[in-house]
């Protein structure tokens, strides 16, 4: 099939239509000229695998990384930043059926505060593009920074002069699984934490790694492709922090926190300015990223999180700010009641909200919902279940993920008054 890439699909994929049949081709641009030669199927979708760009695009740029277009990391370097800005918030809009603006990414290299790096026999780097097998090798990642570069030297050094096995992934088999970079962009410290299968860690891994705040050994002891395990052994500090305005975060190797601390404080200034009223109910509270931060503003805060490690996480950074909000381990379908709140903040997973919490909200009725979601589509889903008794006060999007297709959300949803 020869043709022209009409748009992008919502995956961040060039749309090219033959008649009925359309297929998505990876890593082009509207107004492509491409010639696709084989294709597959995936999800009942057609994905080019084998193609060639014979005219590129006029609103082509050129990729900062030279491992674009193999390293499946970003899709959308080569599209100019304000294009993606304009493709995030059509896509946005589309789905909530009203303009919603995304604000742009304060930084759009060196923004994301953790990589993911595979130790494979194919290489060291990020998967290759539509497969699970395959590793692209690389020296840095521009979308991280360049202790990613520091890092990963340290790291080839250590793997020859020790002569350790990396690891096969279809044989499932080699000590060294993956190493995890984590920096914080605020405070300049470093974690990294290397995950391995079971095995001996030579005594001398912490000496090619004297610039790290916080280094760590995890092991994975199942037969799961994840980049994390039980912590086995750490040297220097327990945890690196990272600051959002005034208030400072705890980070672990196993807590989540979100990827693009800079973006990160104008989503919590924003969440902070939509809430009101006294009390607070933070749900899917994490480690309290927005929760500690509404609680040094003086809102009275309650989370409920169904992360055990997490909440204990979200307590300690209640008390290192010296702010009084409460964290406890529980489910979404379990609250008992929200109608004691003014405001109750959602940041659910990609999934959504569960049925039985929106049945909740729509009984207890609390009067302000703050709605945080990076999936529009499930966000869309739940709201229309909602818009029975509330409606959308306000909508905006932030682009943590620059040079991908995603994109986050914050809806404000105001109860109608009775």
């Amino acid at each position: 099939m020869r043709g022209v890439i009409e748009k992008l699909s919502d995956e961040g994929l060039g749309v090219l239509r033959n008649g009925r049949k359309e297929i998505l081709v990876p890593y082009t641009a509207p107004g492509d000229i491409v010639e696709v030669r084989k294709w597959r199927k995936k999800k009942k979708k057609l994905i080019a695998t084998d193609f060639e760009v014979v005219e590129p695009s006029e609103i082509r740029v050129e990729p900062k990384c030279s491992h674009f277009s193999r390293c499946g990391g970003c899709l959308l370097q080569h599209i100019p930043y304000k294009e993606q800005l304009r493709f995030k918030s059509s896509k946005l809009s589309r789905y909530l059926g009203m303009n919603v603006e995304v604000i742009p990414s304060p930084v759009i290299y060196g923004h994301r505060n953790r990589i993911d790096i595979v130790i494979s026999t194919k290489g060291i780097g990020f998967r290759r593009y539509g497969t699970w097998w395959d590793v692209v090798g690389i020296e840095e990642c521009p979308v991280f920074g360049e202790t990613s570069g520091r890092v990963l030297n340290a790291l080839r050094e250590f793997i020859e002069d020790e002569k350790l096995s990396p690891y096969d992934i279809r044989k499932n088999k080699g000590f060294l699984r993956y190493i995890v970079i984590r920096e914080g962009k605020f405070t300049g410290e470093v974690m990294v934490n290397l995950v391995t299968k079971e095995g001996k860690l030579p005594e001398s891994f912490p000496d090619y790694f004297p610039f790290a705040t916080s280094l760590y050994w995890s092991v994975n002891r199942s037969e799961s492709d994840v980049s994390y395990g039980d912590v086995e052994r750490f040297w220097g500090e327990p945890f690196i922090r990272e600051r959002l305005d005034d208030v400072t975060y705890l980070i672990h190797p196993n807590s989540f926190f979100q990827t693009n601390t800079y973006q990160a404080v104008n989503l919590v200034r924003k969440v902070a300015k939509l809430a009101n009223g006294e009390r607070v109910l933070d749900l899917y509270s994490g480690v309290g990223t927005f929760g500690v931060y509404l609680a040094k503003r003086g809102f009275r805060v309650e989370g409920i999180e169904i992360n055990p490690f997490a909440v204990e996480m979200a307590n300690e950074n209640a008390r290192i700010n010296n702010v009084e909000a409460t964290f406890k381990v529980g489910s979404d379908k379990d609250v008992e009641s929200l109608s004691n709140y003014d405001t109750v903040i959602v940041d659910p997973p990609r999934a959504g909200l569960h049925p039985k919490l929106i049945r909740k909200i729509l009984r207890d009725e609390p009067e302000r919902l703050i709605y945080v979601s990076c999936n529009p589509k499930t966000l869309a889903e739940n709201i229309s279940h909602l818009k029975e008794k509330y409606r959308i006060e306000s909508a905006v999007g932030l682009d943590m993920f620059p040079h991908t297709p995603h994109v986050e959300a914050v809806v404000e949803l105001k109860r109608f008054e009775t």
